[in-house]
């Protein structure tokens, strides 16, 4: 049982946001889903997973207009919650490299 849960734990984390954007190489991040890009041209450093997020949905549209949901609830409001947590815990780091480093570029 243990390993099931680790092995939830490492998916979790190998997607989440958060992680993507804390120390990006070259300073940029490609952010697209299926495809689609995001209009975004750069994202701050501080909650730089929620920005992520938020640069998602603010795309190309994906012709389909439905959103995929877990039990009844949309799934990038559950990547938004579980970023914000994980962008308020790495937010000292963040805010030192926002000074020294400034946005992150995207795709």
């Amino acid at each position: 049982m243990k390993i099931f849960w680790v092995l939830c734990l490492v998916l979790l984390n190998s997607s989440c946001s958060t992680i993507k954007t804390v120390n990006p190489i070259y300073n940029q991040v490609k952010i697209s889903h299926l495809g689609h890009k995001s209009y975004c041209k750069s994202i701050p450093r501080v909650y730089s997973g929620f920005s992520y997020n938020l640069c998602l949905l603010y795309g190309e549209p994906n012709g389909n207009g439905r959103v995929s949901t877990t039990n009844g609830v949309p799934t990038f409001l559950i990547g938004f919650a579980f970023s914000l947590a994980a962008d308020t815990v790495v937010l000292p780091y963040t805010i030192y490299t926002q000074v020294n480093k400034g946005n992150i570029k995207v795709n």
